[in-house]
């Protein structure tokens, strides 16, 4: 697969950057050019993969389908608009910014593995390759105590959720004598379930679980998104997110869509205490960035919609709900990183002294929240139609919506902030031309998700 190759080229590139004299500015530059490059490639994937049959690689441990290759074209856009938007704050960060990119290329790869994974050995390898880089993102600020504390929590915590993982692989080794995920459809599709089997089905919903902060393994989550660097908590939170849940739904919809019955009440109570605990302890935070952290637990909880709708729209709502929150997401961490104070009061005043960023930054909330006409608003549609054609869960689509209702309050507290309340929020520096384009290019995306959907799937 060309994107998994150029990936890993473009991040050694990267780090042989940083051996010369070149400057900060024209590292941020090449990084900028080689996603670009990377999401040409993408592209370059989709048009050219045969219409019909998937393709095998790797002595069939890849299955590269066309909607794994539409999955990642959009991803790695995202990582280009991230990239865009935060180029100049990564490289604020530290001394070693070329590195900061090619562990961003190395996350990608990843993430290509995890959409495209036919063994369960390539889902450890890419869980693995997407996670080890983000722990190195996360204490990459070594001036700051609460970055390296988020790294050890992060590293520790997710050295555990890994020997859960291979616990379940290893029970499901011996359930089904294979790690071929598509051979298990047949061997696992019995009349009385194997014990074994089941024990490795929750295993992994547990260690996956981890992998996209849902409820009660989502306790590291707001710690490490607050104590990590403001850019990298972006990439955590979005693309690195998704790219979880599409390993999740692949695994649950493919291997054990037979065995839905065994396993959807079980995910149906983690989803909704997700919602629960993301949405009301989102509610009594008084820093914007810990608020999102519990907000990213929230959306998770949506996203699980998706894996436990095993039906053909819950594809379709994990592609845009990925979409929709990682853009959205990726824009407001943009206005956040530029603000000294991360609190609500930081925000007071912001659409009086740069009505731009306020701007943006509404449309962003107004997408989180699920306002319609933006691309939140769809992609919480999507997954919630996809729960309602899969039936006896209306109780959970219902109890969804009210917590849609109750994250509006601390969503909308920005907003008030920036626009009723009076102050001169700090800016870490001037913000440019270039920032406020790019910022209108971010929430033009959101608007166009928001009202043709259908442009950003493969249909």
């Amino acid at each position: 697969m060309k994107g998994l190759i150029a990936s890993t080229v473009f991040g050694i590139v990267m780090m042989f950057a940083g051996l010369g004299s070149a400057t900060k500015k024209s590292i941020g530059l090449l990084a900028v050019v080689l996603f670009a490059a990377l999401t040409a490639i993408g592209v370059w994937d989709v048009v050219a993969a045969p219409t019909d049959a998937p393709v095998l690689m790797f002595n069939n441990m890849l299955r590269i389908e066309n909607y794994s290759l539409w999955f990642n074209m959009l991803m790695t856009g995202c990582s280009l608009l991230y990239v865009i938007l935060m180029h100049k704050d990564i490289a604020k960060v530290g001394s070693h910014s070329s590195e900061y990119f090619a562990l961003i290329f190395f996350t990608l790869c990843g993430l290509y593995l995890l959409s495209t994974y036919n063994n369960l050995l390539m889902l450890f390898l890419g869980i693995e390759i997407l996670s080890i880089p983000q722990y190195i993102l996360a204490g990459s600020d070594k001036q700051n105590l609460k970055s390296s504390e988020a790294a050890l929590k992060y590293f520790l915590m997710g050295s555990f959720s890994t020997g859960v993982l291979l616990m379940g692989i290893a029970l499901l080794f011996g359930a089904a004598k294979s790690f071929y995920i598509m051979d298990m459809v047949s061997v696992l599709h019995t009349e009385s379930l194997n014990p074994m089997a089941m024990a490795g089905m929750v295993f992994i919903m547990i260690a996956l679980s981890f992998k996209v902060s849902a409820a009660p393994m989502h306790m590291w989550t707001p710690d490490v998104y607050d104590g990590s660097p403001t850019p990298f908590t972006a990439y955590m939170a979005t693309i690195a997110k998704a790219a979880a849940f599409f390993a999740f739904l692949r695994l649950f919809h493919v291997s054990f869509n037979n065995l839905s019955n065994h396993w959807t009440m079980l995910l149906a109570c983690i989803t909704a205490l997700t919602l629960l605990i993301g949405n009301l302890t989102a509610v009594f935070q008084q820093s914007v960035k810990r608020m999102l952290a519990y907000s990213s637990i929230a959306q998770a909880g949506f996203m699980l919609f998706a894996v436990l709708s095993v039906n053909a729209v819950a594809w379709q709502g994990i592609v845009i709900y990925a979409v929709a929150y990682s853009i959205a997401t990726i824009g407001l961490f943009a206005i956040l990183v530029k603000l000294k104070d991360y609190t609500y009061d930081g925000f007071n005043g912001l659409a009086k002294k740069e009505p731009v960023l306020a701007f943006a930054a509404s449309i962003c909330i107004f997408s989180l929240a699920g306002i319609p006409l933006t691309g939140g608003f769809m992609a919480k549609y999507y997954v919630l139609v996809a729960v309602v054609q899969q039936g006896q869960l209306m109780w959970l689509v219902i109890f969804a919506l009210l917590m849609a209702a109750v994250s509006i309050y601390y969503y909308f507290r920005v907003i008030i902030a920036m626009y009723f309340k009076a102050g001169n929020p700090e800016l870490v520096a001037p913000i440019t031309l270039g920032d406020k384009v790019a910022l209108l290019f971010t929430c033009a995306l959101i608007l166009l998700i928001g009202v043709a959907p259908q442009l950003f799937l493969n249909v």
